[in-house]
């Protein structure tokens, strides 16, 4: 596992958010580059595992969604929403995964037209199966990054998520 400084990596992301407004915004670009070049390379890794195991890539990005959600449960409008497909597309990729055996539905007990799904014990070994063989590619790949490229990456990532290593800001007293 590789260990990033944190302080060289929040410089990263000010220097790209510096870099984003001003007439040269290579900078900025250099790490959109990059960390758009890590996302890619891995969910191709995920999809490339997931049709191996017989999942079309949506079907198992939904059981993702649906698995790691906070309860493990979600309303089909809410798997469309992380899927940020239509609410018909998810009620026809739900009901494909229930064909499967994947996911169960139950209908919800104050609003008969809510339907909340759930992933079943197979549809868990499916997901832990594809989890096992993505994490042997991804650490392959991800090992012949060099420091400068995982920071890069993460810097952008931590630029679109608003998120900050330095000090949380003084509140005004």
């Amino acid at each position: 596992m590789r260990v990033v400084d944190a302080k060289r990596l929040e410089r990263g992301r000010e220097k790209a958010a510096k870099a984003r407004v001003t007439a040269d915004r290579r900078p900025y670009f250099q790490g959109v580059a990059q960390a758009r070049y890590v996302l890619r390379k891995v969910f191709r890794l995920v999809e490339d595992e997931a049709k191996r195991a017989g999942l079309d890539p949506l079907a198992h990005q939904a059981l993702i969604q649906i698995y790691g959600s906070s309860t493990g449960t979600l309303r089909v409008k809410d798997v469309a929403e992380r899927l940020d497909i239509t609410p018909a597309f998810a009620s026809s990729l739900v009901k494909a995964l229930v064909a499967r055996g994947l996911i169960a539905t139950k209908r919800d007990k104050q609003d008969s037209r809510v339907n909340w799904v759930q992933v079943t014990k197979e549809g868990r070994a499916l997901l832990h199966r594809i989890d096992e063989q993505v994490q042997f590619h991804v650490d392959y790949f991800t090992r012949g990054l060099s420091s400068e490229e995982t920071e890069a990456a993460l810097s952008i990532l931590m630029f679109y998520a608003g998120v900050s290593l330095g000090p949380p800001p003084r509140k005004a007293e």
